[in-house]
């Protein structure tokens, strides 16, 4: 008799601990999830920016046509536009399952692209009318990177707080019986 209590005792501290170490899993992932939503607003932000200052001629409904004349400064614009739906195709990928360790990638590097795109615009696309970009446009750049840096960081730290979980044993158990990947920080 006092063998079945233990067992049974044993098989109910179990149960309890699995349930609680799973919903600490279900949590940590959704906290990841959430500081994604954030950051994805401030990208989104960053893309509506880029498109705004794109010149009329580089909007989506005029193109440059073949045999237009390209010259240095139509290529950094059309860089910067190049780069800009590069990442917005990156990140549409990355929003059904934002912890996707390849997606992030993809996404991390478009970021990088787009980043150098609007620098190269910002410096060298200099023509006799003056700076190709309003201050105050550059200022609003400015502004959205330290506050996607910020969400960046946030959702990193969220990322790697969920790393860590999946990957301590026992935990480790339950993450890989209910197929919790490890995530890719930005």
């Amino acid at each position: 008799m006092t063998l079945s209590l233990v067992l049974w005792c044993v098989a109910a501290i179990l149960l309890f601990w699995s349930v609680g170490a799973y919903n600490r899993l279900v949590r940590l992932r959704a906290q990841a999830n959430a500081a994604f939503a954030v950051l994805d607003e401030h990208w989104t932000r960053q893309i509506g920016l880029v498109h705004a200052s794109l010149p009329d001629a580089f909007r989506p409904s005029q193109f440059t046509q073949p045999g237009d004349l390209v010259d240095d400064l139509t290529q950094l614009w059309a860089g910067l536009r190049g780069a800009a739906t590069q990442f917005e195709a990156s990140l549409a990928a990355l929003r059904p399952h934002p912890l996707d360790a390849g997606a992030g990638a993809a996404l991390a590097a478009a970021q990088d692209v787009l980043f150098m795109a609007w620098q190269r615009v910002e410096s060298e696309a200099h023509d006799l009318a003056g700076a190709p970009l309003p201050e105050t446009v550059v200022a609003r750049w400015q502004a959205l990177m330290r506050e996607t840096t910020k969400a960046q960081s946030r959702f990193n730290e969220a990322v790697t707080g969920y790393n860590f979980a999946i990957a301590q044993f026992p935990a480790l158990l339950l993450a890989w019986l209910f197929s919790f990947k490890p995530a890719s920080t930005l």
